[in-house]
């Protein structure tokens, strides 16, 4: 878990919780056991905490007139610790 999150993309958006990625980073050796304790626990319960469920969604635009809906996609802007849960999860399933 301390190298995933080391090896964090400090440029990435810091989420709905606005902790920077480049502290999470600078802090994966002393966060790394509290937040592999929270995956297993949500592995073995088969659900992810309420707040790893929350997302910031952005409109995007695409092309096109810029006053019609249609010309826009969501971006949901969501918890890094929880797309790298994500992430191990499915290399774990998916080697």
């Amino acid at each position: 878990m301390a190298k995933l999150l080391s090896l964090l993309d400090a440029n990435k958006a810091s989420g709905p919780y606005n902790i920077p990625c480049p502290i999470l980073k600078e802090l994966a050796l002393e966060i790394a056991p509290v937040i592999t304790t929270i995956y297993r626990q949500s592995l073995e319960l088969g659900t992810l905490p309420c707040d790893w469920k929350e997302a910031i969604i952005s409109p995007v635009y695409k092309k096109g007139n810029v006053h019609l809906a249609s010309n826009y996609r969501p971006v949901s802007l969501t918890c890094v610790i929880s797309k790298i849960m994500v992430g191990t999860y499915d290399l774990q399933t998916h080697p």
